[in-house]
């Protein structure tokens, strides 16, 4: 019998290859090169996942592969509710129907858009990766495309590319302000316009629909993506019978960026409460708000697993523009909100990250190993223009160091006096300068 979605598909099909590309703000999202592998395109919802896609598909274009094999193919349709596992077959089949000439004899490249809609999807992904001649780019909602899930689903058949929120340099470029020219070449006024658009940076975030919108259009964006992630990827998700547990939560996670987090403490507080729930369910909510790209917990930098297990961990949320949904305190933590953009820019090249802290009790934001082995030890700070501050993480620095050896010392600043006296082994960095140093 005729499938009732052979002519949907093949009209999607042609419309979107006769299509006009889309004119979109350009990302800078680490895109793996595996041959053999299919791509997943994941993140938190409303980073930007489908335009990633437009920009991949746009770019082969531009490098020469004509628009026939090029194919990309959303399933968020009305018309394909209920879309069936053995339905999947007829994109194929309508698409080399039209493009017979692609083939086995060039290589197309599908780029498929929530695919997770249709139950046994990665059973057909990974089989045309091995019966066709097809590049493969996935993505879909975090709800059913979880970065666990797709790397099971796939059965190693996959890599991941995961967008977040615009960066620094990626909201100046959306607002056509990035540097033309090298930081080191920049005049004292475009200086001072970085500087602002940084401010602006750490309050407003990255989130591509929240850029240039009111505090309150803002606010009211943000609060829905929040309430979606929770209710779809983590409530619904994992049947969850105890939802204000993981509002508290939430709450003091998003509220506390940067901060220390300890389930042994969140527990002991909701036991005074009268609130009686397991330790381990209190780990498997903050792994379910991680799967869901809300935030990210860092654990100590040590080699003793059971430093890691008792040591409190410190969490980011995917964007500073959360924290303000939940901050109760009314101030502005500009502090921590660098500190959040910094370790967000550490993740995207590629870093190793956890934060130390030495036998003195002191403490370095971050321990970082680069993707070639190099070691540094960065801390972050508003300003260095109180003495007492500049001698307090320079001292965090130094009394690091010795653990390890091979580690840069670096501080990273919003403010920094003219001239300051630093140990000649530190060395200082203005925060817009190095979040655009690569």
């Amino acid at each position: 019998m005729e499938s009732q979605f052979r002519p949907v598909i093949r009209q999607k099909i042609i419309d979107a290859q006769a299509a006009s590309l889309p004119l979109l703000t350009r990302r800078d999202v680490w895109l793996p090169m595996v041959k053999g592998k299919a791509t997943a395109v994941i993140g938190m919802r409303r980073s930007g996942k489908t335009s990633l896609l437009w920009q991949i598909l746009a770019d082969r274009h531009a490098a020469g592969t004509d628009r026939a094999g090029l194919l990309y193919f959303s399933f968020e349709d009305e018309r394909l509710a209920g879309m069936q596992l053995a339905d999947l077959d007829i994109l194929v089949e309508e698409y080399y129907s039209l493009h017979p000439e692609w083939r086995d004899t060039q290589r197309a490249c599908f780029f498929l858009d929530e695919i997770q809609l249709v139950l046994g999807w990665e059973l057909f992904a990974r089989r045309i990766l091995d019966s066709e001649n097809i590049e493969l780019f996935l993505s879909g909602s975090s709800a059913r495309m979880l970065s666990r899930e797709v790397a099971t689903s796939m059965r190693g058949r996959a890599m991941e590319a995961v967008v977040t929120p615009f960066s620094f340099r990626e909201a100046l470029r959306h607002a056509g302000y990035e540097p033309k020219t090298p930081v080191a070449q920049l005049t004292k006024a475009q200086r001072s316009q970085l500087h602002k658009a940084l401010l602006d940076y750490l309050t407003c975030g990255g989130f591509p629909e929240a850029q240039g919108l009111d505090i309150r259009n803002r606010t009211d964006l943000l609060r829905t993506y929040v309430d979606v992630v929770l209710l779809r990827d983590v409530v619904e998700r994992h049947n969850l019978s105890q939802p204000q547990v993981l509002r508290w939560l939430v709450q003091q996670l998003l509220g506390n960026a940067a901060g220390a987090f300890s389930i042994n403490k969140f527990h002991g507080d909701l036991k005074s409460r009268g609130i009686a729930i397991g330790k381990d369910t209190l780990h498997s909510l903050l792994a379910h708000l991680e799967d869901a790209f809300l935030l990210s917990s860092v654990g100590v930098a040590t080699d003793s697993v059971r430093r890691r297990q008792v040591n409190p961990r410190k969490v980011y949320p995917v964007d500073t523009s959360l924290s303000s949904l939940f901050d109760r305190s009314g101030k502005a933590n500009t502090g921590h909100a660098l500190e959040t953009v910094v370790w967000h820019e550490l993740q995207r090249r590629g870093a190793e990250t956890a934060y130390v802290r030495t036998a003195a009790g002191l403490e370095v934001d971050f321990h970082v190993r680069s993707p070639t082995g190099d070691e540094s030890l960065i801390q972050v700070c508003t300003s260095l223009d109180d003495p007492a501050t500049l001698a307090r993480e320079v001292r965090a620095l130094q009394d690091a160091a010795p653990s390890w050896p091979q580690a840069s010392l670096h501080l990273v600043t919003l403010d920094a006096p003219a001239t300051l006296q630093l140990p000649v082994s530190v060395q200082l960095h203005r925060a817009t300068d190095w979040l655009l140093a690569s």
